[in-house]
Order: C-alpha cells, then sequence, then structure tokens
C-alpha cells in the first residue's frame, strides 16, 4: 500500500524537476550572474571586487534623466495603447463570430513582420519631407518650413504604441468578449448615460484585462531599444539602451549595465504587483 502511495508523489517531483532545472539553468542562474556583476567595481569591463558603486552612480542626474526619460516615454505609450486599444478591443468584440477571427487576425499582422524592417520605415515616413511632413504641411503646420519628427520623443512614442498596441488589444479583448452585454443594456435602461455605463459599469467588469494590457505594454515599452535607438537617436536614451551601451560599447562598464538592469527588473515587479492587486481586487468585489 504504501508503495502505491509514493507513486503520484514520485511521478510528480519526476515531472516538476525537467523544468525547475531547465528555469534554474536559463532564467535564475543569469539573474545572479548579473545581480553579482552589478555590485563589483568598474573595470575592463568588471572588476570582481565587490563595492556596490554602480548603485550609486546611477543617482547621477545623467543617468536619472534616463529613469525618468525612459519611464514618461513607457507610461506614455501605455496610456496611448490604452486610449486607442480599447475601443478597438470592444469593436472587434461586438462584431459577428467570422468577423472577430478577420479583425482579430489584422491585429496580428503587425507582429509577423521583422521588427527593424517596420522600425526603418517609420524612419522613412517620419524623416524631413517624408510622408508625415508633407501631410502636416498640407494640413497648415511647419508654415512651409520641414518639421522635424523624427529623432524626437514623439517619435519614439508613435513606434512604442504602433508595435505594442497588439500587446493591449489581446487581453482587452479577450476580457471584453466575456462581458454579458445585458449588463449594459441594463444601466441604461435604470437611466444611465453613455459616459456612466462606460465609467461605472464598462471598464470596472474590464478592469482585469485593462490591468494586464497595461503591464504587458508597460513592461516591454520600459525594455525596449530598437525603437528609441533608431527613431529617438542619441538625445531619447531609454533604459534598454543604457544597458546595452554599458555591456557592448567601449569603454565597457559592465556593473553598470547590470545595474540599470536590476533597475529595470525592480521597475517591473513593481509593475506586476500592482496588476496583481488590480485583478485580486476586482475577483474579491
Amino acid at each position: 500500500m504504501s508503495g502505491h502511495g509514493s507513486k503520484p508523489g514520485t511521478r510528480a517531483v519526476g515531472v516538476l524537476v525537467p523544468p525547475a532545472a531547465w528555469l534554474t539553468l536559463l532564467f535564475l542562474g543569469p539573474l545572479g550572474v548579473i545581480a553579482l556583476i552589478s555590485l563589483m567595481m568598474p573595470g575592463a569591463p568588471v572588476e570582481w571586487t565587490i563595492d556596490g558603486s554602480a548603485y550609486q552612480r546611477l543617482l547621477d542626474p545623467i543617468y536619472l534623466g534616463v529613469l525618468w526619460r525612459s519611464l514618461s516615454l513607457a507610461v506614455m505609450a501605455t496610456v496611448l495603447c490604452l486610449v486607442l486599444g480599447y475601443p478597438l478591443a470592444y469593436y472587434i468584440a461586438r462584431r459577428p463570430p467570422r468577423f472577430r477571427r478577420v479583425l482579430f487576425f489584422l491585429v496580428l499582422v503587425p507582429l509577423w513582420t521583422n521588427s527593424l524592417v517596420l522600425i526603418y520605415g517609420w524612419m522613412v515616413m517620419l524623416r524631413p519631407n517624408g510622408a508625415f511632413d508633407q501631410l502636416l504641411q498640407g494640413l497648415g503646420f511647419g508654415g512651409g518650413e520641414p518639421l522635424t519628427i523624427l529623432y524626437t520623443p514623439a517619435a519614439v512614442i508613435l513606434g512604442l504604441v504602433y508595435w505594442y498596441l497588439p500587446f493591449m488589444v489581446y487581453p482587452l479583448y479577450a476580457s471584453i468578449e466575456k462581458l454579458d452585454f445585458r449588463l449594459l443594456e441594463a444601466a441604461r435602461d435604470l437611466g444611465a448615460g453613455g459616459l456612466a455605463v462606460l465609467v461605472r459599469v464598462l471598464l470596472p467588469l474590464t478592469l482585469p484585462g485593462i490591468a494586464t494590457g497595461c503591464l504587458l505594454v508597460f513592461v516591454e515599452a520600459l525594455g525596449a531599444f530598437v525603437v528609441p535607438d533608431l527613431l529617438g537617436g542619441a538625445k531619447s536614451m531609454m533604459l534598454g539602451n543604457l544597458v546595452q551601451q554599458r555591456f557592448l560599447s567601449v569603454p565597457q562598464d559592465w556593473p553598470m549595465g547590470a545595474a540599470a538592469a536590476m533597475l529595470m527588473l525592480a521597475l517591473l515587479l513593481v509593475g506586476m504587483l500592482w496588476a496583481s492587486r488590480v485583478g485580486g481586487l476586482r475577483r474579491g468585489a
């Protein structure tokens, strides 16, 4: 009997050991190495002496500026993705099933293309005398002079919104699709206006999808380095660019790059805790 009783536990251990070993080898191990490097002295590229000076250097106004720029651009991109993605997800969810699949597929299309190709396409459109410049000139902006859109924070936000909008639409669509739309009709029958239905019924009921979408976009935007590097240039450096430069550029400074990576991880953990709390509050309600 004891032998038969131990078999399920043995099988469970046998099932869990391979993924646990894989997770330790490919995630926890490299993360521990990065955390250790962040505590070392800067060298060529690292001096294996613990001093923690990299975290102190993160308080330099230059790096604090990079941190503030990263947070502000990531937050603005997340808000714009939410503003654009919510109506789109709602529209898709209210279509007949056969049209939903087509529309959902169209949202996926940009992710099928190489990101560098898309970014270079935006660079062509945003350059002086490009498509966007000519459009704005036609609307009366710029006073006949070429507008500087490329290599600005606005170009970075535009690129982030374009690339990460699908990550907002997916969880919103999943949340809205499961909604009982009779609740919206009942609110209107009770005298609620369109804005009241949106604020007091629709948004609270889809709050988990909003939190998940915001987290996905914020995480991706905060760690982005290709979009700000190509569309923003040196003046729009973000945390992802800082990590890349400190590890790969000359002179290399691995402790600073590792410290910036750990700071980014801490910010992402805060975002995950917020999303988990919002989801928990909604389930409790």
